[in-house]
């Protein structure tokens, strides 16, 4: 099982980062091989619904109001916007797998791919990515831990999310671990003060909270990952300068950390209002193309 680029190739500016609005279905054949060391995906989770976020302005009252803040202050919230997209697949792996084999093919030999996923269909790409990747190619099953939203009453609560981490060659894959970041342990008085100073690295399962609120990172996308998460996959897996490659990428998160991080970032999304969040997101520096590579309007061009 391969992938081959269509020839037409897409032209990526050595010295500039990449938006692209289009389907990554038509982007990635034009994309040239071995292009990139990392490569992180967050596709749909296929929860046969809509995937919906409101955005909300909330204002103190003297009148009734409909919700309660601290202390029982009662506040009138409007809605401001609304974002979604459907998330539900008869075929999700046929769906999912010829854009999983553009992406092996579009790794450098060093390269990484990160797909992030949830109990939905992990279990079912972990075999689909054993195929196109082979099983020796399989590095990690990351779980991303998380404490947020609802507690049903029948069934343990779902709060994890799964990365699987695949690598273009086993062996002369890129994994640093002196970039990793270290946490703080959980018990520092088992451990000797500089240890406890130093902190630990953090192993396959990652207890990370979601964006909140409140946070600076919050553009109101509907399925946001929170920039640490990303941090953690970018820093052992690419280099400053490293290209990197995300085809699903919603509010842009990818490209933020990239960034941050002195990366260079190409970002693709057929989504019209994910490339608005990204502009406003990522500002004038990236080059906004379409699919064809031709150059976006602005947005106050019509």
């Amino acid at each position: 099982m391969s992938a081959v680029s269509d020839g037409a190739g897409l032209e990526l500016p050595e010295d500039a980062d990449v938006v692209v609005l289009g389907d990554n279905a038509d982007v990635l054949p034009r994309l040239p091989d071995g292009t990139f060391q990392l490569v992180y995906v967050d596709p749909p989770f296929n929860t046969g619904g809509r995937r919906d976020r409101r955005t909300l302005r909330t204002t103190r009252t003297d009148d009734e109001g409909d919700r309660t803040g601290f202390g029982g202050r009662r506040y009138t919230s409007v809605e401001t916007g609304r974002m979604g997209y459907p998330d539900s697949f008869a075929d999700y792996a046929g769906f999912l797998a010829p854009r999983l084999e553009h992406a092996r093919r579009l790794l450098t030999r060093s390269g990484t791919l990160y797909v992030h996923l949830d109990w939905r269909e992990a279990h079912y790409c972990k075999v689909l990515l054993d195929e196109i990747f082979g099983r020796e190619c399989f590095l990690n099953e990351v779980i991303w831990a998380y404490d947020y939203g609802g507690r049903p009453k029948d069934r343990w609560p779902a709060k994890h999310d799964t990365i699987l981490v695949y690598v273009r060659e086993r062996g002369a894959h890129l994994f640093d671990q002196d970039q990793v970041e270290r946490i703080p342990y959980l018990a520092p008085r088992l451990v000797s003060p500089e240890k406890a100073a130093r902190g630990k690295l953090p192993t396959d399962v990652w207890w990370h909270t979601i964006v909140p609120t409140n946070s600076r990172e919050k553009t109101g996308y509907p399925t946001q990952k929170p920039e640490g998460v990303l941090r953690r996959v970018l820093l052992p897996s690419s280099r400053p300068g490293d290209r990197v490659l995300d085809f699903f990428a919603g509010s842009g998160t990818t490209g933020a950390v990239a960034a941050a991080l002195g990366r260079r970032f190409v970002l693709v999304d057929e989504s019209p209002e994910a490339v608005r969040v990204m502009r406003e997101r990522l500002g004038s520096g990236p080059v906004y193309l379409d699919a064809t590579g031709a150059p976006l309007p602005a947005p106050d061009a019509g």
